[in-house]
Formats: C-alpha cells, structure tokens, sequence
C-alpha cells in the first residue's frame, strides 16, 4: 500500500480493502461510514471489517496502532488519515457495560454485524462496487426513518450503556424516530448510564449539543429518562415558571429547549454548554409573586449557575480551560441588560472578555428564545464594529516604574491608580502620557498617599 502522508479517510479505507483482499481476506467499509453514504453525508471516518485476525492485520500492516488489538481492532494511520480496521467477532458478555469480557472470532460478516449497536449502523458496503450487504434490515430503517437496536435491545443496551446515548443522538441528528422496543429499553434501563465513565458521556452530550440537533436531542432525552440520570439540575427546570413579560415562551425548561433550537451546527462546545446552563440556577432560586410581592423572581441565579455549572463540569471532567469559559458565560449573561447605562469603560471592560463573541451570542439566542428584543444586542454589536481595537484595549499611558520615578511608593495604590488612570483613559479623557501624569498629580497629591 502507498504511504501517502496526506491521504484522505476514504482513500486510506479503499488501500486497506484492497490490501486485505489481496492476501486472501474478505474487507467491508462498515458502520457509520456506509449509513453516511447512503444517505447523501460526508462521513467523519471510515472502518473496515475483515475476517483477517489481529495477527495477520499486523503482518499486513506493521506500523498500525496496536491500542484495540484485544478486542479484534487494529488502526491504521496514514498521515492525518485513520481508519480502524476490526476482525469479524461475536462478543460473548460485557460484564462492565462497556467492553466484551472476552471476543471469539468469526469467518462470517453477518455473525459480526449481529454485535453491532443500530440496523443502520450494521451495513456492509464492497468498497469497490458500492454493493450493500444487509444482514439486519439498516436499509429499510434508514428508508423509515428509524433508530432499532439490533437483536434483543436490552441486550445491546446490556453490553454497552452508552448505546442509550448514542440512540437519542443519532435520533436527533437525523430527524429519525427511536423503533418502540429500542424505546422501551432505554426506558428501563436508563438508571443503568451511571456505569459508563463521565468523559463518555460528555462527549457524546457535547455531540448532540453541536450536531444541529440540539432541541430534539434534550427533549428525547427527557422522554426516555436519561437527562434526570445524567443532568438533574436540567431536569430540574420542567415547570419553573417565569414572569410573562420577559419570558411568554413559557417555563424555564421551554426557554432552554428554544434556545438549544437556536444552535447552529459546529458551534463551539464551550458556547452550546453556556446555552444549556446559563439558566441552570433558576430553579433553585425561583421566588414567586406571592413572595416577593411584585413578580417571579429568581435573584442571584446568575452567581448560584456559576456555582452549579462547576460542579457539572467537574463531574463530567470537562478541562480547565472549558470550565472557566462556560462559567464566564453563565456569569455574565445577564450583565446585557444594563449596556445601555454603561459607562465607556465598562462597557469597553466587558467587551474584552476572553471570547466575547460566545457572550454576545448567547445574549442574541437567549433574546430571541424570550422576548425577541435585540436592543441591546445591537448596540453592543454596532459599538464593536464602531469602535477601533487600540481604543478598546489601549497601551498604558504609565507603568508602576514611571508611578516610582515620579515619587510614589511602591504598595497597594499603585493598582489603583493605574485602574483609575485607565478608565479615564477608555472614557476618552486621557490621551498622552503628560495628561496621566497631570491626572495623577491632580487625583492622588503625594503627601497624601505617602
């Protein structure tokens, strides 16, 4: 096979057949990748099956990554390329809800695709011909719209407890139904997810957050009763109610769905996660108008999100970096509505926080899964567009070396009077480095700091 450092999936997917059959072996482009191309997509990766052992597929290929060869997998990498190569196998029992205690090889592809998790993910494509084989009904599925576990569901469900998941996304992301038996089974064994690992499931809920499937995604996971398993605290927002006039959408938990249906396909992860939380503190501070004599109210749900978004990501291992921009995100959202009162250089303050244009829009599709008034979302917008990166994030007219050539201690006021001379400075008042140190003189005498 050509070593081609830049080959494609595709391509790479086809050498690896070719080279397979070959030596004597069978070889399938199988799996999501053959689903894909029937239905039109561009595949994100490509997988063959082959009756070809571990061993031979190492003989075949000596440079593969060995990391699945237990199960009957070996990978095959070509410069960015990858494609997984697996051995015709049955799984025999999955003691851990995830992998087979042990694997027994088979000669046969059908005997392997009764293993697999959806009818549409079971089917076998020559990649040669493009002729399909179909051992479990994928291509009706597919033609029906459907989502069926193959076999008995609560036995694909037993092996795997993510397949639970996998279900509901791959029913979001293709406008499918979930086949009532797959259904039932999910039902009754969803308390069962809390075995797979956190980081598992927080990729594939950060899938269904980004495939363009959002609202379908959460509310399937609300009727199959996963999301009270794994997202209580979204859960927790069905039939919170909100003041009518910000919110004639209706409960917190029907914003949040409106919003999530706002989400565009590839949004950034960190951005989907702030849509999901940042009302994620309402129900534990709703107040209604009996109590607070006026209207719901739900003070402080903003820094008791912040609070409650943390520990969501901690629990489901998000990175450091994620975490913190997620909770920046909950934080600030509600900071929109005071722009219009804003002075300069607050305004030009929050406008450089890291990643802004994740708050602005947040801000946009949190407005029009409300009210639908973008007052202040365009203000900031056309302020943004208006307003040159220099004024934004000025360099500093003087430095705590220019504060001590001029007399001042070193010690706490330093910070504060560079703060103070940098907001006169974003409000336009300061321009040269003679006018702070006047400024400086005038606000803060030296006998009186010293």
């Amino acid at each position: 096979m050509a070593h081609n450092r830049r080959m494609p999936s595709r391509e790479l997917a086809n050498a690896v057949c070719d080279t397979l059959l070959g030596a004597g072996q069978q070889a399938f482009l199988v799996g999501g990748c053959v689903r894909d191309l029937l239905l039109g997509r561009e595949p994100a990766d490509f997988d063959v099956t082959t009756d070809a052992h571990p061993d031979r597929v190492l003989q075949l290929f000596p440079d593969a990554n060995t990391v699945g060869a237990q199960f009957g997998v070996v990978l095959v990498c070509r410069g960015a390329a990858k494609v997984e190569v697996a051995t015709f196998r049955h799984d025999l029992s999955y003691s851990d809800g995830r992998h087979p205690d042990r694997v027994e090889y088979a000669a046969r592809p059908e005997d392997d695709v009764s293993r697999r998790d959806f009818t549409i993910n079971g089917l076998l494509m020559r990649h040669d011909s493009g002729e399909v084989m179909d051992f479990v009904g994928g291509r009706d599925d597919l033609q029906s719209g459907l989502i069926r576990a193959i076999g008995d569901a609560r036995r694909r469900f037993a092996e795997d407890k993510l397949r639970m998941l996998r279900a509901v996304r791959f029913a979001a992301r293709f406008g499918y139904g979930i086949e009532p038996l797959t259904f039932k089974a999910i039902r009754q064994q969803a308390h069962e997810i809390h075995v797979v690992s956190a980081e598992r499931i927080h990729e594939e809920l950060t899938k269904l957050l980004t495939e363009g499937a959002a609202r379908r995604g959460f509310e399937l996971l609300e009727e199959s009763g996963l999301l009270e398993e794994i997202l209580p605290e979204i859960f927790a927002m069905k039939g919170v109610p909100q003041p009518p006039e910000f919110h004639p959408e209706g409960d917190v938990w029907i914003h949040t769905l409106r919003l999530l249906e706002g989400l565009s396909i590839r949004v950034s992860p960190t951005l989907a996660w702030g849509a999901l939380l940042h009302d994620v503190g309402k129900p534990p501070t709703f107040r209604p108008a009996s109590e607070t004599g006026d209207r719901i109210r739900f003070d402080s749900h903003g820094e008791v999100g912040v609070r409650m978004a943390a520990q969501i990501a901690k629990r489901l291992k998000f990175s450091k970096d994620d975490t913190e921009q997620i909770e920046a995100l909950v934080a600030n959202h509600m900071r929109f509505k005071d722009v219009s009162q804003m002075r300069k250089s607050t305004l030009k303050r929050f406008i450089r926080l890291p990643q802004f244009s994740e708050h602005l829009e947040l801000h946009r599709l949190d407005c029009q899964a409300s009210h639908g008034r973008l007052d202040a979302y365009e203000l900031v917008r056309d302020f943004l567009a208006e307003t040159p990166p220099d004024e934004v994030r000025p360099t500093r007219l003087l430095t705590g070396d220019d504060l001590n050539e001029m007399g001042y201690a070193p010690g706490p006021q330093y910070q504060k009077i560079l703060a103070a001379l940098e907001d006169a400075q974003l409000e336009g008042t300061l321009a040269t480095r003679e006018d702070a140190k006047v400024f400086v003189r005038k606000h803060y005498p030296l006998a009186a700091v010293g």
